[in-house]
């Protein structure tokens, strides 16, 4: 049992951490917490099962379509609502305000448009779907293929950041936003590749969790809080420590799913997220 919890929890936390990976760099490079974060997740999602069903594209060729769009989109999206919200605010405290503000009309935008195109109905898709044995614990191939779509974008996301000159204007701006522009960082374009990657990575996510889960379109507000809790757990722009805490948590829902209720794993994350909040507020990983 331990293991088949170890192997299922991972799974479950790869996709949480891919997940909260791209609100993670909106909110800690843009400073824009995007409350329609789950919403974009769901327009990837969707924009999948229209691809596979109605134009016969297979799900994994969708996803590098998929990508550039969702980054072109926050790019956009950037440019047109979040960059006169940035120049209005002043200060950080006012930008937090405005954006939970803005993306809150937004996301009922876009739940809206999601629930007139494609209805309230649940969705799936079947797509290699069929059992793969992992240590003795059959796991679906679809979920292992999400799983390392994790890998990858998280692993190639460190990497970039700690070993590029581009990462580093990234992580200036995340850290010093103030003082990147005294070494010629263009703090306005910076903050807009952040916000564009961060939507590509919602996009990927939920492509990814299109091909295994079922989904609603009016998932969305939940996709957002477990990215959010993941985000302030790891720590609000720390890649990796988001990357853990997605982990951990899947671990956590897993052991509370098998060795007590199913019904409780909701509980079990706002629980973590409390503790963490009240014991320690920059996260298991951010600076003091």
């Amino acid at each position: 049992m331990l293991v088949t919890t170890l192997i299922l929890g991972l799974v479950l936390g790869g996709t949480y951490a891919l997940l909260a990976l791209g609100l993670t760099l909106q909110y800690g490079i843009s400073r824009i917490m995007n409350l329609a974060y789950g919403e974009f997740t769901l327009v990837s999602a969707f924009a999948l099962v229209a691809l596979f069903k109605g134009a016969g594209v297979p799900p994994l060729l969708a996803i590098v379509l998929i990508a550039p769009l969702g980054y072109a989109v926050g790019w956009i999206l950037y440019a047109v609502m979040m960059r006169p919200l940035v120049a209005r605010a002043g200060d950080a405290g006012r930008l937090d305000v405005a954006s939970i503000l803005a993306t809150f009309g937004l996301m009922f935008l876009i739940q809206g448009g999601l629930l007139v195109t494609f209805g309230a109905d649940f969705t799936s898709i079947t797509y290699l779907d069929q059992g793969v044995n992992v240590l003795g614990v059959p796991v679906a191939l679809n979920r292992l293929i999400a799983f390392a779509i994790c890998v990858v974008a998280g692993g190639g996301l460190v990497l970039a950041l700690g070993r590029t000159r581009w990462g580093l204007a990234l992580r200036a701006v995340a850290q010093t936003p103030g003082s990147a522009p005294l070494v010629g960082i263009d703090v306005n374009r910076v903050a807009r590749q952040g916000f564009a990657l961060g939507t590509a990575l919602a996009a990927i996510a939920g492509a990814s969790i299109a091909m295994h889960q079922t989904f609603s379109a009016t998932d969305g507000v939940v996709f957002t809080m477990k990215a959010l809790v993941i985000v302030i757990m790891g720590g609000v722009g720390n890649v990796a420590g988001t990357l853990i805490a997605g982990l951990a948590l899947g671990l956590v829902e897993t052991f509370v799913a098998t060795a007590i209720d199913p019904g409780l794993t909701l509980a079990a994350t706002f629980a973590i997220f409390l503790v963490v909040l009240l014991w320690r507020p920059q996260g298991l990983f951010g600076r003091r």
